[in-house]
């Protein structure tokens, strides 16, 4: 026979059972079934990609997009990878992304460290300023960016759109990081600087290490942002030598001979870089969230 006891919760008990779990109500129990539920959800799309990536033109005319291949065919994967020159396609968004994230870190934290400790004069003003110009939406830059990359001799050219994202990023984290040094102990910074820290001293060896999770946290999401982008790149990258992935895939799109089976292919190799990079950096980003959720 079980044995429960009472958890005293306000003015109400709640039954605990033996080993001091407290026993789920229906309330919780419905919860962890729309987490199921939204979490099948979620991995349907990639069941349809993954399935149907290895299926051959008529094997899914026969068993439709839900069943499994009769057997693997890598057709379609064959087929995109030489039709787009894939490992091109990858070195220039693994390129553009990597770029981006590195310069609009270090430009995030020395806009940051200005505003947040430096304490400029319309600090306030001047973060609003970050915050406009990141919710701007990217059609209305197109017209002015195409002419002024047409005139300097950018057009076509993976810096373009290095350095149209690197803006667009460093913007949002100077917004994200100048509220993080706003709140910076002074008692530390006080302390460098009666040390004899200067200005780049107290920069480099206090207040970067302090903010590493928090960094590292960006550098991920600007990476992975920067490489899902995709009207910026098609706007400026004409040529398909200079093209990213998402560009490859959605072009190729159009083409009168893509099948389903081979955008099914495209779509699985575009993700297996991403899903790659995060799952290598998975625990520094698990890191920087828990150390910033802890003061």
């Amino acid at each position: 026979m079980t044995t429960t006891t009472a958890v005293v919760t306000g003015d109400r008990t709640r039954p605990r059972a033996r080993g001091g779990m407290t026993r789920r109500r229906p309330v919780d129990w419905l919860l962890l079934a729309l987490v199921v539920v939204g979490g099948v959800l979620v991995l349907v799309p990639f069941y349809l990609v993954l399935v149907n990536s290895f299926k051959s033109p008529v094997d899914y005319a026969l068993s439709g997009p839900l069943a499994l291949p009769s057997e693997l065919d890598f057709t379609g994967i064959s087929k995109f990878w030489e039709r787009v020159n894939f490992p091109e396609k990858v070195w220039n968004s693994i390129l553009i992304s990597g770029v981006v994230s590195l310069l609009a870190v270090l430009i995030s934290v020395l806009n940051a460290f200005a505003i947040g400790i430096g304490r400029v004069r319309g600090r306030t003003w001047i973060v609003l300023l970050f915050l406009m110009a990141n919710l701007l939406p990217q059609e209305a830059l197109l017209y002015p960016l195409y002419y002024m990359f047409k005139s300097v001799g950018l057009y076509d050219n993976v810096w373009s759109v290095i350095i149209v994202f690197t803006v667009i990023q460093a913007a949002f984290g100077t917004y994200l990081l100048s509220s993080v040094y706003g709140t910076f102990p002074k008692e530390v910074l006080e302390a460098a600087s009666i040390d004899g820290a200067s200005r780049w001293q107290i920069l480099w060896r206090v207040v970067f290490p302090i903010s590493r999770p928090t960094l590292s946290v960006l550098l991920i999401f600007f990476f992975i942002w920067t490489w899902n982008e995709f009207l910026i790149p098609l706007t400026f990258l004409a040529s398909n030598a200079n093209q990213t992935v998402p560009v490859a895939i959605s072009v190729l799109q159009g083409d009168r001979l893509m099948d389903v089976t081979t955008t099914s292919a495209s779509a699985l190799l575009g993700i297996i870089p991403t899903l790659i990079f995060f799952l290598i950096f998975q625990r520094t980003l698990t890191r920087g969230i828990t150390a910033g959720a802890i003061k």
